[in-house]
């Protein structure tokens, strides 16, 4: 009986010389076809994790425009000034009357009485009148009607007008004059929401040592072993921490129990995060193309509704890689001639310094404006996956307030977040351990859980301030 040829015995292999030393020869190694078992040379392993994505963290947003404070309670609330002066858009008019139409709960909200002066504007603001008001209807259906005389006579037909009180004017002896207006304000209210995650690991996974030299977010550099995950998983939470006060939405109607997968349990509302409270009570501009021909135009169009709102000087834009560009492309294009009104104090107004085309900060009629990039706009995780948004404008400014807690008027900016907080437990960013594995010995799981958890919310104060540079689906 023949015998067959079997890899690995003397014949097959008689062609290996053994060396006394470990030195590569022609003739002492085995390759992969002598071997097919094993591998006689491991691969080369690099131990440096390759930083591929750099800093891939996107908070520090709210770091640079707000501050923390804690609070105890399950809601926050504040208030905010009214107008001072009372004006009405849009109202109907005839020759002799002004009809102030109903607001959304059926009310009339009308502060004109018999004696004021107005003036009347139809909807583009270009045909201006001004009238006497003779006498005020009681509501009906929740619609007022003014009587008035123009002073130049009949006044025009508008189907849609605007009109605001600039005075008033009485005969002589008059008694019982004026209307007493009560000051107006609106209120505010946000909750905050509870955040939770965490990491596991089993025991056996932990006896598996791997180790990784990796650089951290924070620029520090060293070796993680399976912790390495742990590490990643707080640095995301404390992201989501800053995601959430953005992109945070009240719920239409309260999220229940049964809609989370449980019997029972406290109704889930939501909370009011910065892009939501911006699209409800902020400015939203939908137009902008600063790097076009009209770019500076489409600016001065913010500037203008500017003007109507707080006028806070010194306003922060946080822009995408796109609008950035684009902010870049307007400012470049006008510096050289200087015949625009605007001044490049922060440039000197050098034709040299104007090379540097990366613009950070400039003035425009009697704002200033510093402008950088926002991240969390750019990374193709976060919001760079969408692109709606193309960037904020946030005031730099803050309102004074009584904190409860400090017994004294403290100055907040007009974003900031509240966490809750007491002396028994600080929930700003709590984490704990639980499982058998590590030294943690609180249960029989054969596993380490590392668990984050923060509740919190985000204050919008003065949010006509506010502008969201936002793309509009056509």
């Amino acid at each position: 009986m023949a015998l067959g040829s079997f890899t690995g015995s003397a014949g097959a292999l008689a062609h290996l010389t053994p060396r006394p030393t470990q030195t590569l020869f022609n003739d002492n190694y085995l390759s992969l076809s002598d071997m097919d078992f094993t591998q006689q040379f491991l691969p080369e392993v690099y131990e440096k994790e390759v930083e591929r994505y750099g800093n891939r963290t996107i908070s520090g947003f709210l770091r640079m425009v707000g501050a923390e404070m804690p609070m105890a309670s399950d809601q926050v609330v504040w208030s905010e000034q009214g107008r001072l002066h009372a004006a009405y858009d849009p109202v109907e008019t005839t020759a002799t009357t002004v009809i102030i139409p109903a607001n959304a709960a059926g009310a009339s909200q009308n502060v004109i009485g018999p004696g004021a002066t107005i003036v009347i504007a139809s909807a583009d603001g270009l045909v201006v009148e001004k009238a006497y008001v003779s006498a005020v209807s009681a509501p009906v259906a929740g619609v007022v009607t003014l009587t008035v005389a123009g002073y130049q006579g009949a006044i025009t037909v508008h189907a849609a007008a605007k009109i605001f009180v600039y005075g008033s004017e009485y005969a002589k002896g008059t008694s019982n004059a004026g209307t007493s207006i009560d000051a107006s304000f609106e209120q505010f209210s946000n909750k905050p929401i509870i955040l939770r995650d965490k990491y596991n690991v089993n025991g056996s996974d932990t006896a598996q040592i791997g180790w990784v030299e990796v650089t951290t977010e924070a620029g520090t550099s060293g070796y993680l072993w399976y912790l390495k995950s742990e590490h990643e998983a707080r640095i995301r939470f404390e992201d989501q921490l800053e995601m959430s006060m953005l992109e945070a939405e009240k719920a239409a109607a309260p999220i229940t129990p049964a809609d989370f997968g449980t019997a029972a349990g406290t109704q889930l509302t939501g909370s009011d995060g910065l892009f939501s409270a911006l699209e409800d009570r902020g400015l939203v501009y939908s137009d902008q193309d600063f790097g076009g021909a009209d770019g500076l135009a489409d600016f001065d169009v913010i500037l203008q509704e500017l003007d109507k709102q707080g006028s806070i000087e010194e306003n922060m834009m946080f822009l995408n890689r796109s609008a950035s560009l684009g902010l870049d492309n307007m400012l470049a294009s006008v510096n050289s001639a200087y015949a625009t009104g605007s001044s490049y104090g922060v440039f000197n107004n050098s034709s040299e310094m104007a090379l540097n085309l990366g613009f950070s900060g400039f003035r425009r009629g009697s704002y200033d404006f510093y402008k950088t990039d926002w991240k969390y706009l750019n990374d193709a995780t976060t919001r760079g996956l969408v692109g709606d948004i193309e960037g904020v404008l946030v005031p730099a400014g803050t309102s004074t307030v009584y904190d409860q807690q400090l017994g004294q008027n403290i100055s907040r900016p007009f974003l900031h977040v509240r966490y809750r907080a007491s002396e028994a437990d600080d929930r700003k960013m709590k984490s704990w351990i639980t499982g058998s594995v590590g030294g943690n010995f609180t249960s029989d799981e054969d596993a380490m859980n590392v668990h984050f958890l923060s509740e919190r919310c985000l204050c919008v104060q003065a949010a006509n301030n506010f502008v969201l540079f936002k793309k509009i689906a056509s």
